[in-house]
Order: structure tokens, then C-alpha cells, then sequence
């Protein structure tokens, strides 16, 4: 990909921008506890964070609760001063908008949708609440394309007078197996699929397979 671009390189230049002595505010979307680990301790000396739980697309429910409960009690290891923002769950609503994809493989464009329903959502709410930054976790995965997320961040930016997309692909320089380590150390729940039913559906066949 020719116009491949180097975002946690960007964050990095960001980063040296900010005076720590005055630190902007930013609104991290976070999907679990795990995602949450390595860009909090990256993110953490520079921002005030406040944390943004819109993840509507997990399935089932009880999936979506353990999760939630993951991030609320890291959070509260770490900082619990921290603001957790959560939107209601709605998981019908919210894959009207993806059933048409149907059950294509992990990382297009049903993927893509996602990940804009829900970075969308938690702009929105940013702009609104005045945050000066926006940005997630997402990119700590090894699954997750950091090109399309920050793409769809850059775009969304354009459409938001105020808060700023924060450019990071948090897997680089061995984040994710950063985050890994931390996991072990606290004893966290670490989820086996993406979220979403389909993503469920293909983690029961290679549990069934195997078993």
C-alpha cells in the first residue's frame, strides 16, 4: 500500500507538541479492559482521559457485561478518577446496518462499518461534550486495521469543528505483547473473538473443532 502511513509515529509527534503541565482533554473509545492497558500508560501522561464504552455490536449480552466489567475494574486499579461514558446496549438496532454483509471474513468492509457506527457515535459525543481530542483503543490488535480506523478518525475530523482525532496504531513497538504481560499480571479476562455474532459464530466452530 503506497500511501501507508506510520500513525503511532504521528502520535509520537503529537505527543511532543503537548505541555504535560497543561494537558488537553481526550475521549478514549475503549472496547475491553485488555485494549485499554497499553495505550492508557502511553496516553496517560499526556491527556486527561476520560473513557467512552459504546459497543453496541458485542454479542451476547452477558459477553458485552463481562467486558464492560473488565474495563471498569482496571480503571479502577489504575485511576479511578477516570470518567466512564456508557451508551445503552442495543445490539439489535445496531446490526441492521451490518446484516447485510452477512458472514464475510474478519477485517472488511462489514468491519469497516462497525468501526465507523461506532467512532461516530463517541465523535459526536466528544464534539459535543467539548473534549479537544477523540480516539480508541482498537489498534492494539492485532486483527484490527489500523489504516481503515484512523482513515475513518481523518474523516470524521473533517465534519467536527473542535475535537481532534488522536492518530495511534498502539500494536506497534511490541504493544501488543506489552499489553499481554499486564493482562497476566492483573488477571484479566482476555475475550477469544472480535465481538460481534458473526465473530462469535466463528469462534464456536473453532472451539468445536478443537475440542
Amino acid at each position: 500500500m503506497a500511501n501507508k502511513k506510520n500513525y503511532q509515529k504521528i502520535l509520537k509527534n503529537t505527543l511532543d507538541l503537548i505541555d504535560i503541565n497543561c494537558k488537553p482533554t481526550l475521549l478514549l473509545h475503549a472496547c475491553c479492559g485488555p485494549c485499554f492497558t497499553i495505550p492508557f500508560e502511553e496516553l496517560s501522561p499526556f491527556f486527561k482521559i476520560s473513557v467512552m464504552y459504546n459497543n453496541s455490536n458485542i454479542y451476547p449480552k452477558d459477553e458485552y457485561r463481562r467486558r464492560l466489567q473488565e474495563l471498569k475494574d482496571y480503571i479502577k486499579k489504575v485511576n479511578p478518577e477516570i470518567e466512564l461514558f456508557e451508551d445503552p446496549y442495543d445490539n439489535t438496532t445496531y446490526m441492521k446496518d451490518l446484516e447485510k454483509y452477512g458472514d464475510m471474513p474478519e477485517g472488511h468492509e462489514r468491519c469497516r462499518v462497525c468501526f465507523r457506527k461506532r467512532l461516530s457515535r463517541g465523535y459526536e459525543y466528544a464534539e459535543t461534550k467539548g473534549f479537544d481530542y477523540y480516539g480508541t483503543v482498537m489498534t492494539i490488535s492485532r486483527y484490527k486495521n489500523a489504516q481503515d480506523i484512523n482513515q475513518i478518525g481523518e474523516e470524521l475530523e473533517k465534519s467536527h469543528r473542535h475535537t481532534k482525532w488522536l492518530y495511534a496504531d498502539f500494536k506497534k513497538d511490541n504493544g501488543y505483547e506489552k499489553s499481554l504481560l499486564i493482562i497476566q499480571e492483573n488477571e484479566m479476562y482476555l475475550q477469544e473473538y472480535c465481538g460481534c455474532i458473526y465473530s462469535y459464530q466463528s469462534y464456536l466452530k473453532r472451539r468445536n473443532k478443537n475440542s
